[in-house]
């Protein structure tokens, strides 16, 4: 665990990223909807940070102040996750250049990285999350997932950025399922924060989202550079839901913890289920690191119900978990990985845990699965 300094979570996220206060004015600012702004007619575009919408937003600035906050960095959002972390490897990414993936992370960056940045001449490797990792020698970008996503294998960050660092490869952490109140990336050593904040970050199923966050302003510069040449912003509103949805994460993360804790012990004290994972068992392989490097444990686990059929009665009857995909959001959720193209057994199941009440939830997932068989 890492020391707590300043203020503890709950209120960093409450007041993160807010203006100062103003008698007759809101706490958070209500969206500004604008593509033009009113120009000074001798400066230009120098006289305000407003010119032109796609690269300039003030209710945008003030969700990455938040974000940035949380991360510790500076921030900056974009349309979705996947247009967050696919702008980061085209961003620092050209011809030439290696760059070392998880082979069982988010099977969407795979694809892309196959279909698209091997055939525009970067050299691409992959290696699991929780190793054997290969030589970095002549590596451009090492990108983790940890939490590995749908698996939950967990990579010792400050380990391989310092292995990373030594070959002179920069490590970039997708931080979606930890969130930054669950992990800091920064402060193990990684150079970027890379995620999702459709995902647990706003927790309400409702908005698409993503982020990279930094140090090192001249990485940061990349990135908004090539955000602002291909336009992949989230929209005003959306930010502004985003940034009102950051003040409840600690109080949602607590819940959602505590229902996979009771969840994943459920599971693994049953025969009929197998491969529980969940980071906080002492017993699963990914403890040891994440007991250490991660601030609290993520409301998702994973397990096997055996086949696509015993996977769809558990679903069918559940009452409390929805078969969705995604994860993070307040309500339990659950969706068999393998029919989006996951490398998973055909009954892997990815369990996000929501907001109800545990003996609730426990009690559900009990009753579906002996009516699953």
């Amino acid at each position: 665990m890492s020391a707590v300094t300043g203020p503890h979570d709950g209120t960093r996220c409450v007041h993160a990223g807010l203006p100062e206060p103003v008698p007759g004015q809101p706490f958070l600012p209500g969206p500004v909807f604008a593509a033009p702004y009113h120009l000074d007619p001798w400066a230009g575009p120098a006289a305000s940070p407003n010119g032109y919408g796609r690269p300039d937003n003030p209710t945008r600035r003030l969700l990455e102040a938040a974000v940035g906050e949380l991360e510790t960095g500076d921030c900056r959002v974009f349309a979705s996750g996947q247009a967050a972390i696919t702008g980061l490897l085209l961003a620092l990414l050209k011809p030439g250049d290696t760059v070392l993936l998880p082979s069982d992370g988010y099977f969407p960056v795979r694809a892309f990285a196959t279909e698209t940045l091997d055939p525009m001449g970067v050299r691409v490797l992959f290696a699991p999350t929780g190793g054997p990792y290969p030589d970095l020698d002549g590596v451009r970008l090492v990108l983790l997932e940890t939490p590995a996503n749908p698996g939950l294998d967990v990579v010792d960050v400050p380990a391989l950025a310092a292995r990373a660092h030594a070959a002179g490869a920069l490590v970039a952490v997708d931080n979606t399922t930890a969130t930054p109140l669950g992990q800091r990336p920064l402060d193990l050593g990684a150079d970027l924060v890379v995620a999702s904040g459709t995902k647990a970050l706003t927790g309400h199923s409702d908005l698409l989202l993503g982020y990279v966050a930094t140090r090192t302003p001249e990485l940061l510069d990349a990135v908004t550079n090539w955000r602002t040449v291909t336009g992949a912003v989230p929209g005003a509103f959306d930010a502004w839901l985003a940034h009102r949805s950051l003040a409840t994460l600690d109080l949602r993360l607590a819940r959602q913890t505590a229902n996979a804790e009771a969840v994943a012990r459920l599971l693994a004290g049953r025969p009929d289920v197998t491969g529980v994972r969940w980071p906080g068992l002492p017993d699963d392989p990914a403890y040891p690191v994440a007991s250490v490097q991660m601030r609290r444990m993520p409301g998702v686990l994973s397990f096997d119900l055996g086949d696509a059929g015993r996977v769809a009665r558990f679903l069918d009857a559940a009452r409390l978990v929805a078969a969705a995909t995604s994860f993070g959001g307040l309500h339990t959720s659950a969706d068999r990985r393998a029919q989006w193209g996951d490398d998973t057994a055909p009954g892997f199941v990815r369990l996000s845990c929501g907001v109800e009440d545990t003996v609730d939830l426990v009690a559900d997932v009990t009753a579906a699965l002996e009516a699953a068989g």
